[in-house]
């Protein structure tokens, strides 16, 4: 048998061949602009290196006004010389066309962010692995002394064990009580579910900030013989408590009233993401259990919890992450004083109060040893969760 071979008659073969001569045209004029941008680059860096060329730099105006209007003019101008760099990048990017425009098209969009995260995130992280090593000048290196002195050292373990009790206690009650919340939720009727949940995730929309200022009153502290401003010693004094302690003072009070903040600011975000998770439950399912003969604590623990695991392990990490940055809270209510201090605040207070590179970049490198595993595990979790969908 004999195959007969086609071809595409001259009308039809025209258009294509002009298409592809079109595109490479679109390419080569790509090609050119990208290497006249990366030759100014290159030559303005040079420039720069060599100090023949310079930034020019402007004196703030004395006054607040003037010098607000010269900072909020900086801004700007940062803005619109990015947004014209973009401009410029994505035009070059528009004239490839072909088989060049999808890796073109893939630079063009993943480059800045891999960019960003290699400038903002990886550099510095290797950095401060180094620096770990090294003295409080990051000039001389110490070996491991730093991570000795950070197990070793009283103060630092007592501020390794407030951070322990952070994440043992906040996102365990956090999700406790959210996932309690989400239940009697569930059962209530429409308007009046929206308007609890929306009254009981209302602290998510605040800032740890603003949620320290509002828990800070609640937590003030006045004499008995004087009238009380603080909610929780006029409250302690009704009940008969004549003398009400420094709730912000007294050690380890103070910890575990820092952490009440972080679970009432957290409870609706669990409350919220459990809800979706329990409402998602099929109703066979439960109705089968039912005509079984469960009650509601069997169906709570053999059909709810079960069908729900896979959330509750993403609210309790996603919590116990926020948990492990915790800076804010300690920083407004106590400052890291009377004990109250923990990881991600001492980091902080080490390298920039105390100056000392090597013990604040190697309690850097112990708390992102304890978010990583975290994360792994989180990924983990919402991968298998995807497949068994």
């Amino acid at each position: 048998m004999s195959h007969s071979q086609t071809t595409l008659p001259t009308s039809s073969r025209a258009p294509l061949e002009q298409l592809s001569v079109r595109d490479t045209r679109s390419n080569r004029r790509a090609l050119i602009l990208t290497l006249i941008a990366l030759g100014v680059i290159v030559v303005l860096s040079v420039l720069g290196a060599t100090g023949v060329l310079s930034i020019p730099v402007f004196t703030q105006p004395d006054s607040l006004a003037a010098a607000s209007l010269w900072k909020l003019s900086g801004g700007a101008l940062a803005i619109l010389v990015v947004a014209a760099v973009l401009m410029i990048v994505f035009f070059i990017a528009g004239l490839a066309s072909g088989r060049v425009s999808r890796p073109v098209g893939i630079v063009v969009f993943l480059g800045p962010a891999a960019l960003f995260m290699l400038v903002g995130l990886v550099i510095p992280a290797i950095r401060t692995f180094l620096l770990s090593f090294y003295d409080a000048a990051g000039k001389t290196a110490v070996g491991a002394d730093n991570y000795v002195w950070a197990f070793t050292n009283p103060t630092m373990r007592v501020v390794l064990i407030n951070t322990v009790l952070w994440i043992v206690l906040a996102p365990t009650f956090a999700t406790a009580f959210g996932l309690v919340l989400a239940l009697l939720s569930d059962r209530m009727r429409a308007r009046s579910e929206k308007a609890t949940k929306s009254l009981i995730f209302l602290p998510m929309a605040i800032s740890f900030v603003g949620a320290s200022v509002i828990w800070k009153f609640v937590y003030q502290y006045n004499e008995p013989n004087q009238p009380q401003i603080g909610l929780l010693s006029q409250v302690a004094i009704w009940l008969g408590w004549k003398d009400p302690p420094n709730w912000l003072l007294n050690t380890p009070l103070n910890t575990f009233m820092l952490i009440v903040i972080m679970i009432w600011v957290q409870t609706g975000f669990a409350m919220v993401v459990l809800s979706a998770a329990i409402k998602a439950i099929p109703n066979d399912v439960l109705e089968a259990a039912a005509l079984d003969g469960a009650t509601g604590w069997q169906m709570f623990v053999r059909v709810t919890i079960p069908m729900i695991r896979g959330t509750l392990i993403v609210v309790f990490t996603t919590i116990l992450i926020a948990v492990l940055k915790i800076f804010d809270i300690v920083a407004t209510m106590t400052g890291g004083n009377f004990n109250t201090s923990v990881l991600s605040y001492e980091m902080y207070r080490q390298t920039f109060v105390q100056g000392d590179q090597g013990h604040g970049s190697a309690l850097a490198v112990i708390l992102f040893v304890g978010v990583v595993p975290v994360l792994i595990y989180n990924i983990l979790q919402l991968r298998k969760e995807r497949a068994t969908r």
